[in-house]
């Protein structure tokens, strides 16, 4: 929890669950999208079930910020460029770049929002853990991705430079999130500098290693 105040920890509290709440509904969008793509009936229904997850997810926050008389348009705001941003610049050329992306850069992000929550209470860890586990897209994904490779070998080399293309747009968005909200930068740098800086290159190497076990489940190199 932040030194500076119960205001600034109530910023940086809206601020989280507001770019959590704003990352939920675009995901829900894309896995909308991905199902118009997807190439069987069985897997249209798979994702529209994960994108019907992500909408009540979305709802479960919008729920929490009414609760401290924030709406949800006014939190998520500041984070519509950001996120909308990394999606223009990630957008997958097909189905499958389409499942990577749900799959590497969703996971990057939740890795990203969940490392943050820890410094702002057992309360809010537990409400972003809960919005951010997984509840069968990684099986779902994995087991597609692995087919198709299997299937023709040439699509592992596309597929692993747009995930690696992914982890560094994800990991530019989730700097510029924090930097651009001053409660998420006092949050993370707190009130020693080189230690906290030296803590926030861990956090950044940890999802960095997490990504890269991503990776290997789907088969595809790092």
């Amino acid at each position: 929890m932040s030194d500076a105040g119960e205001s600034i920890d109530t910023e940086a509290v809206v601020d989280l669950i507001g770019a959590l709440a704003y990352g939920q509904l675009t995901a829900f969008f894309h896995l909308t999208r991905d199902a118009e793509r997807a190439p069987t009936l069985a897997a249209r229904a798979e994702l529209a079930r994960l994108a019907v997850q992500e909408f009540t997810r979305y709802e479960v926050l919008v729920k929490r910020l009414t609760s401290m008389q924030v709406t949800a348009e006014v939190a998520m705001q500041p984070f519509v460029a950001a996120l909308d941003g990394f999606h223009e610049r990630t957008a997958p050329a097909d189905w499958l770049e389409g499942l990577v992306k749900a799959y590497v850069g969703e996971g990057i992000a939740a890795d990203f929002y969940r490392e943050i929550s820890v410094f702002l209470g057992s309360d809010v860890h537990a409400l972003v853990s809960d919005v951010v586990s997984d509840d069968g897209q990684a099986q779902f994904v994995v087991s597609q991705v692995r087919a198709a490779i299997a299937e023709d070998p040439r699509l592992s080399g596309r597929l692993a430079l747009y995930g690696r293309r992914m982890v560094g747009e994800a990991l530019s968005q989730a700097q510029r999130v924090a930097a651009d909200r001053d409660a998420l930068t006092s949050l993370l740098l707190g009130a020693g500098p080189s230690a906290d800086l030296a803590e926030l290159v861990k956090m950044f190497g940890r999802l960095t290693e997490a990504h890269s076990r991503r990776m290997a489940q789907l088969g595809l190199s790092a």
